[in-house]
C-alpha cells in the first residue's frame, strides 16, 4: 500500500509540473506574440527603430530563458524561433515591410505553435 501512495504522490507531482509549466509557456509566448504583433504595427507604420527595440526585447525574453526553454521543449522547434527572430531583425535593418512581414507572422505562427503542442489534448496525448 506504502508502493502505491508513493507512486499517487510522484504521479501528482508530475502531473502538477506539466500544468504549471503549460500555463507558464502560455503566458510567456502571448507577451511574445503581443511584442511582435506590436513591432509589425510600427514597421508598418514605418518607425522601424521602435519595431526594432519591441522585437529585441522579444528576444530578449527569449534569451532570458533559454536553457529552459531547451530543456523542455524540442530543441528543433527553439533553434527555428532563434533562427526566426535573426531573420527578422535583419529584415527590419533593411526596412523591407513585405519581407519582414511575412517572416514576423512566420515567427509568432512559430511561438504560438510551442503552446499548442504542449497542450494536454488528446491530439497530443496520442
Amino acid at each position: 500500500m506504502k508502493r502505491l501512495w508513493i507512486a499517487l504522490v510522484l504521479l501528482a507531482a508530475i502531473f502538477t509540473g506539466t500544468l504549471l509549466h503549460i500555463r507558464s509557456l502560455h503566458g510567456f509566448t502571448d507577451t511574445l506574440g503581443g511584442l511582435l504583433e506590436q513591432a509589425d504595427e510600427l514597421a508598418a507604420a514605418e518607425d522601424w527603430g521602435q519595431a526594432r527595440a519591441l522585437t529585441v526585447q522579444a528576444k530578449e525574453a527569449w534569451a532570458d530563458r533559454d536553457i529552459y526553454l531547451h530543456v523542455l521543449l524540442r530543441h528543433a522547434d527553439t533553434d527555428a524561433i532563434y533562427a526566426g527572430f535573426r531573420e527578422t531583425l535583419a529584415l527590419l535593418d533593411s526596412r523591407e515591410y513585405g519581407e519582414y512581414a511575412a517572416a514576423n507572422a512566420r515567427l509568432i505562427t512559430q511561438i504560438e505553435l510551442l503552446y499548442e503542442a504542449e497542450q494536454l489534448t488528446l491530439k497530443n496525448i496520442f
